[in-house]
């Protein structure tokens, strides 16, 4: 072999070890919730990339329980390796779904999130604590075909009900640019129940108004949650007012 041919397989072998080494963390697929978008993630999203991880921020349809989670299990299903699956408010209903019998997901993260059992829709978890304010903060619904019916935050409301603890002026702009939930969505009872199989992390904040924060201390318990942080004075969106947390919580899920 020449000295220029040994020098090429070198660098192969280097760049081989190098794209081996990469692959060694798991990816991160983040999945947004109702009255949101995978924008929402920005923040846990620079903190994961900056440490190394492969992440993917899925777009979760916002139209009903079985069919969002089919469409995150195709993004899964394109993912070799190992994932870490990660759910924000309605999204945990559709992680806990979607993940049901997929091999490479190793860890649930459920973020302000509902975990429903089966027959259990997230409206009657909402419900199930006192303390959610969402239901008198909903717009008029607005009509689709078939009788089902898009929700929205009334606009003025939004800050106070979803993201208190964002600065208002970006507050207002997430008002603007929610999704809507389907209110078939949020009826919908889960079937698939993942949550009793993979090991599951939990994140939330004591001052959300969609979800109790009884609800979740109660589905976390209820799951057998390896850990559980609580940010003190948190709104719904943690994963935007209080990222780093979230993104440290979803490093320990992954190793």
């Amino acid at each position: 072999m020449t000295q220029k041919a040994a020098a090429l397989a070198l660098a192969l072998g280097l760049t081989s070890l190098t794209a081996a080494h990469a692959q060694t963390k798991p990816t991160v697929v983040l999945v947004h919730g109702a009255f949101a978008d995978s924008s929402s993630w920005n923040g846990v999203v620079a903190d994961l990339t900056r440490d190394g991880y492969p992440v993917v921020a899925a777009a979760n349809p916002l139209r009903g329980l079985a069919s969002d989670a089919a469409a995150v299990r195709t993004v899964l299903n394109a993912i070799p390796g190992p994932v870490i699956l990660v759910g924000h408010s309605y999204g945990g209903a559709v992680i806990s779904a979607a993940s049901d019998g997929a091999t490479n997901v190793k860890a649930l993260v459920y973020v302000a999130a509902f975990a429903p059992d089966a027959g259990e829709s997230i409206f009657e978890l909402s419900g199930k604590f006192p303390g959610s304010t969402l239901s008198a903060a909903l717009d008029k619904p607005v009509d689709l075909p078939g009788g089902v019916h898009d929700l929205y935050i009334q606009q003025d409301k939004f800050p106070a009900q979803f993201a208190a603890d964002v600065p208002l002026s970006q507050a207002k702009l997430m008002a603007v640019t929610q999704r809507p939930l389907t209110d078939a969505a949020g009826a919908e009872k889960a079937v698939a129940t993942a949550w009793k199989a993979i090991p599951s992390w939990w994140v939330y904040g004591e001052a959300d108004r969609n979800i109790p924060p009884a609800a979740m201390k109660w589905m976390a318990e209820r799951a057998h949650a390896r850990q559980v942080v609580t940010v003190t004075g948190a709104s719904h969106v943690v994963m935007i007012s209080h990222s780093h947390e979230v993104s440290k919580l979803i490093e320990a899920a992954a190793r």
